[in-house]
């Protein structure tokens, strides 16, 4: 089954858009960042809510000459510390930038599903490969029905394996993002997202960044 055919019917089940911004802070200045997180979001009065969870992407190449650099991609997730909870496979469609668009957020099509723990096997079956996979640590925030996550991402020497000898971390800073998951059309949420992350510059700059480009 290639990419090309997956992909319409994907759109057609999955109505939802993932509204993103992404930057990254120094881990000498995270703290100071969660401070004042404590003090915007919903959740301020409580602990940190934190996740240490594995992803793994899985990649099915295009057969067709033409499209040989535009891979099809499914991401699994597993949370460690909760081993009795579903893995979650998502889905992330290619962002929706072009030269007439303005919104100052990134937009792409968005499905996540809860699946059986056999997940990786089943895509292998169908022709995926694993492209590459890591660990990422962290804690979350929620303000109204946006999330924040600020995590640090961790490298793994050997695929698969998920102890701590195995991990690597990658770089002196944490990625800190800002996000959405709702219906088509609601064009409003851009804008509250870029409202709220005005109010966290210069600690951290909140772009809306096309991965493609990097």
């Amino acid at each position: 089954m290639e990419g090309s055919s997956l992909a319409p019917s994907l759109k057609n089940i999955a109505p939802q858009q993932e509204y993103l911004l992404q930057g990254s802070i120094l881990d000498a200045h995270r703290d100071t960042l969660l401070h004042r997180l404590r003090g915007l979001c919903d959740n301020a009065e409580s602990s940190f809510e934190m996740f240490n969870d594995y992803e793994a992407v899985y990649t099915l190449r295009n057969s067709s000459t033409t499209q040989q650099n535009d891979p099809f991609l499914f991401r699994v997730r597993r949370a460690l510390d909760h081993p009795d909870a579903a893995d979650h496979i998502r889905y992330l469609g290619n962002a929706e930038i072009g030269l007439g668009d303005r919104r100052p957020t990134l937009v792409r099509a968005c499905l996540d599903v809860a699946c059986s723990k056999n997940v990786r096997e089943f895509l292998t079956e169908m022709g995926f490969r694993m492209d590459h996979d890591y660990v990422a640590r962290g804690v979350f925030f929620h303000k109204g029905r946006m999330k924040v996550m600020v995590y640090k991402i961790y490298k793994l020497i050997q695929p698969g394996i998920t102890d701590a000898k195995n991990l690597e971390q990658l770089g002196n800073s944490h990625v800190v993002e800002l996000s959405v998951v709702a219906p088509l059309g609601q064009e409003q949420i851009g804008e509250d997202m870029k409202n709220f992350a005005d109010q966290l510059k210069p600690l951290v700059l909140l772009e809306k960044l096309d991965h493609k480009n990097l």
